[in-house]
């Protein structure tokens, strides 16, 4: 997985397959158009991403929002519970 960056693709051949599943990579996109990449459990409650991006890029948390196909994410929710609500595209 490069787009996480770091020199640990090593380690992720070592993980077994479950372990995968139960992680997802999401990338946060700023409206300056950067983007930062995280690699977070499934189960997760989303305000541990809104947090840590918040301390990357020196902002308050309250003051931005994040959102996904247009709808405000909640810091409660995760990852899982976000992806019900995706209707899939044919």
């Amino acid at each position: 997985m490069s787009a996480t960056g770091g020199g640990g693709s090593g380690q992720e051949e070592d993980k077994k397959p479950g372990d995968q599943a139960a992680h997802i990579n999401l990338k946060v996109k700023g409206q300056d158009g950067n983007e930062v990449f995280f690699r977070i459990k499934r189960s997760t409650q989303l305000r541990k991403l809104m947090t840590a991006y918040c301390d990357r890029q020196s902002v308050e948390l309250n003051s931005i929002a994040f959102l996904f196909d247009g709808r405000r994410l909640r810091g409660e929710q995760t990852p899982d519970e976000v992806k019900a609500f995706v209707t899939p595209h044919a």
